[in-house]
C-alpha cells in the first residue's frame, strides 16, 4: 500500500475515534467514510456521513468548529510530520445508495406479482 494510502486509513481511524470520544451529535450519528490527503499532505479532505440526513449542516458546523481539537487529537495519536489541512465534506454516497435500495425494493415488489394473477390476465 502507498504511504499516501496508509496515512489516508490511519487518519480515517483516528479522526473516527476522535469523534466518538469527543463529539456529541445530539439525534445523529457521524461516520467518516473517507479521507483524501493532497499529495504533499498540506489538506486532506475528511468526507463523511450523517444519519439522520437532515443533521448534515449540524454536523459540519461542529466538524469545522471542533477541527482545532481533532487536529490536536492527532499530533497525539498519529506519526507525521505536520498533520493536514482537514476540509470538511458531506458524501453523499450512503443517502445515494438508499435511494437506490428503496427503487430496488419497489422494483422487487413489483416484479413479486402472483402467478395466478398473471395467469387470470393472459386467459381473458
Amino acid at each position: 500500500m502507498p504511504n499516501i494510502d496508509r496515512v489516508n486509513e490511519s487518519l480515517r481511524k483516528e479522526i473516527s475515534m476522535i469523534i466518538a470520544e469527543n463529539l456529541e451529535l445530539p439525534g445523529g450519528l457521524i461516520t467518516i467514510t473517507r479521507v483524501e490527503c493532497d499529495t504533499n499532505f498540506y489538506s486532506a479532505r475528511i468526507l463523511f456521513s450523517v444519519l439522520p440526513d437532515n443533521l448534515v449542516g449540524t454536523a459540519k458546523e461542529l466538524l469545522k468548529k471542533n477541527s482545532g481539537l481533532i487536529g490536536e487529537e492527532l499530533k497525539h495519536r498519529i506519526r507525521i510530520r505536520k498533520i493536514p489541512h482537514l476540509i470538511w465534506e458531506f458524501d453523499p454516497t450512503e443517502k445515494q445508495a438508499g435511494a437506490l435500495d428503496k427503487i430496488f425494493a419497489a422494483a422487487e415488489k413489483e416484479k413479486e406479482t402472483p402467478d395466478d394473477e398473471i395467469e387470470d390476465i393472459n386467459y381473458k
